[in-house]
């Protein structure tokens, strides 16, 4: 089965929202564990405008399953991992006023600088991913840098998923066979949701882990949060 990571930043968002700990993240990671969730996923940022650096630290102390850190390897992000030391970081060229994740590494560009970064994590034990757009021609200099894993940034497939589920879908089929082959684990993640997960897992065969945040906690608004996990966790099966 596919592993579902669930990102919480859209928790903290509202915590911070108004001070205080409500919603308390720690006890809707635990939920989150308990509803079936395989992983948790938290992508601080400078301005810790959602996840703080002291909730990944605290995370740490409670999460049973897998705890992925997101994050663009600033050094205070990296003296953040190293020392919480998560099961896994997936390092994301998000610029600091960046909403949300917008494009993947150019690893041709930024090889040798990634490869120091990783070198790091893997000296601590920590399994290392790479946010990847489905470009294959930069694939063998993302290979070089040691990462463990790519994630597929998949806005582009949910963006189209609706028009031409077949045509948006065929460039993460060849990613991530293209991948595989070079011996990257391949997880996936940006706007999945209920309507466009089931066919992206049916097709996409390496697929291991999928992080999924936005959509998860807004459908939870409704459904609540032990059914809405449920619902995502039906469709990986």
């Amino acid at each position: 089965m596919v592993h579902l990571s669930v990102n919480l930043n859209k928790v903290a968002l509202i915590r911070n929202a108004r001070g205080g700990n409500v919603p308390d993240l720690m006890q809707v990671a635990k939920d989150c564990e308990r509803f079936g969730a395989q992983g948790i996923t938290v992508h601080p940022r400078p301005d810790e405008r959602h996840i703080t650096f002291d909730d990944v630290r605290q995370l740490k102390k409670i999460v049973k399953t897998e705890l992925n850190v997101e994050g663009n390897p600033t050094e205070d992000f990296m003296q953040l991992v190293l020392e919480v030391k998560p099961h896994q970081v997936t390092l994301v060229p998000d610029a600091p006023e960046a909403l949300t994740s917008n494009a993947g590494w150019n690893t041709d560009e930024h090889e040798a600088f990634l490869t120091s970064i990783i070198g790091r994590l893997k000296a601590a034990g920590i399994r290392t991913s790479i946010f990847m757009d489905t470009n294959t021609a930069l694939y063998a200099s993302a290979k070089r840098t040691g990462a463990d894993r790519i994630e597929l940034y998949t806005e582009a497939y949910a963006a189209g998923y609706s028009k031409n589920k077949e045509a948006v879908l065929q460039p993460y089929v060849n990613a991530a066979k293209y991948a595989a082959d070079l011996g990257f684990g391949i997880n996936a993640g940006h706007d999945l949701n209920t309507e466009n997960l089931r066919y992206f897992k049916e097709n996409v065969k390496e697929l291991l882990e999928v992080s999924i945040g936005h959509a998860l906690i807004s459908e939870a608004l409704y459904l609540g949060l032990e059914n809405t996990i449920q619902r995502y966790l039906f469709q990986l099966r």
